[in-house]
């Protein structure tokens, strides 16, 4: 326990000194002391002669460490073991090339770890915030079975396609949201500060004004009244969703099941959620991780409740000695495509194989209707946008023509 908490206070350290050749060198290394850190720049013939801690600049925080990160480190971590690099070594090379100071900080941390006698996946298992038990199992696996760089290759692998699915997905939901909150807020500017502009001029008119004009000005001055109760509304409506959504389970899985039954929406996540427990399991089986466990690493990776429910049943009725895609036809959830497929590996015994490719399916399948709701949605928002904010700007001239007309 003594060892645990050492290593996790390992910090960084800048230092300054000569090495053999008496030629100034300067850089950041890990450890626990000043004093461990000079005891290993001399065992690299590095005579220290000015060790500090590094002082990190906070504007606005440290920079957070994304999952786009790990999967780099873990190509990069791949790369350096397939050309025979030595892995403290190679943890070294990859800290000295990356730019976030963050993740610098964690590989450094981990090759202090594993100098201290620590396996690579004991090291990885202390930083859970950022490598899963997944992550963790499958590096043990490839340690275990001496195919480390096979097994990082692997993982790497995983992690890029599991990273380029949430990528898609984010880049099909962003670009709508953010048109439609471009909409509201140029709608809300124009109701706020230039129809009243235009109510004064109609003041003077005299006249009865058209209907839709009317129904603008009355739509302005109840946003004008009640602008700081809505914008109130509006933001605890937002925490009381996000802290639901972040402490209620229930309230969670209430919105899985929403999401599946979404048009558009709802077949993108039911694509991506088949992608994601293909590609899940087809790694962990080609990795000689059992079935079973296999099955409860795919449980946590689907990202919904319907189909980590259904995992969890198909796993239980595996362990009774059913067939995985009998287990799977069983739950009504899993597409024909993919029930085929599992059949046919389980029958040629490549199941791993054929899983990937369903998992290569459906994150094509994804990829495609991205681009489809993506040129789909462009015409149709600028449509609606067209319409809301011009039919603004038609409410306040409408007056204007009609009393034209009357002059005329």
């Amino acid at each position: 326990m003594a060892t645990k908490t050492a290593a996790q206070q390992s910090v960084t350290f800048t230092y300054e000194g000569v090495d053999r050749k008496g030629t100034k060198v300067k850089g950041e290394a890990a450890g626990k002391t000043p004093a461990m850190v000079r005891a290993e720049l001399r065992k690299q013939g590095i005579n220290a002669k000015k060790v500090v801690k590094k002082r990190e600049l906070r504007f606005g925080g440290k920079k957070k460490i994304k999952p786009l990160d790990i999967a780099l480190f873990t190509r990069q971590m791949a790369t350096m073991m397939k050309a025979g690099v030595p892995l403290v070594q190679a943890f070294e090379i990859v800290a000295d090339g990356l730019d976030n100071p963050s993740m610098k900080d964690l590989v450094l941390k981990l090759k202090v770890d594993v100098e201290g006698g620590n396996n690579f996946a004991g090291a990885l298992s202390k930083h859970p915030d950022y490598f899963d038990d997944l992550y963790c199992s499958l590096i043990d696996a490839g340690e275990q079975s001496g195919a480390l760089e096979t097994m990082l290759d692997r993982v790497a692998l995983y992690k890029e396609k599991s990273e380029a699915l949430k990528q898609k997905i984010k880049k099909a939901m962003k670009y709508p949201a953010t048109v439609v909150v471009a909409a509201v807020i140029v709608t809300a500017i124009l109701l706020l500060k230039v129809v009243p502009v235009f109510e004064d001029l109609f003041h003077g008119f005299g006249a009865e004004l058209p209907a839709f004009t009317q129904f603008v000005i009355s739509l302005s001055e109840s946003l004008q009244e009640n602008f700081f109760f809505i914008v109130i509304f509006l933001i605890a409506f937002s925490a009381i969703f996000v802290q639901l959504k972040k402490r209620s389970e229930a309230f969670r899985n209430s919105l899985d099941r929403l999401v599946l039954k979404l048009p558009i929406v709802g077949d993108l996540a039911f694509k991506s959620t088949i992608a994601r427990y293909a590609r899940t399991l087809s790694t962990t089986f080609a990795a000689g991780v059992p079935l079973i466990d296999a099955l409860d690493a795919c449980a946590g990776a689907t990202g919904n409740v319907v189909y980590r429910n259904a995992v969890i049943q198909v796993k239980e009725d595996v362990s009774t000695g059913q067939q995985l895609q009998f287990a799977m036809r069983s739950t009504g959830v899993f597409p024909a495509m993919a029930l085929q497929m599992t059949a046919i590996g389980e029958e040629s015994g490549a199941l791993d194989a054929m899983l990937e490719k369903v998992a290569i399916y459906y994150e094509d399948e994804v990829d495609n209707a991205v681009d489809g709701l993506t040129s789909m949605m462009e015409p149709l928002i600028m449509s609606v946008l067209g319409v809301v904010i011009g039919g603004l700007i038609i409410a306040m001239y409408l007056p204007i023509f009609q009393m034209g007309a009357v002059v005329g």
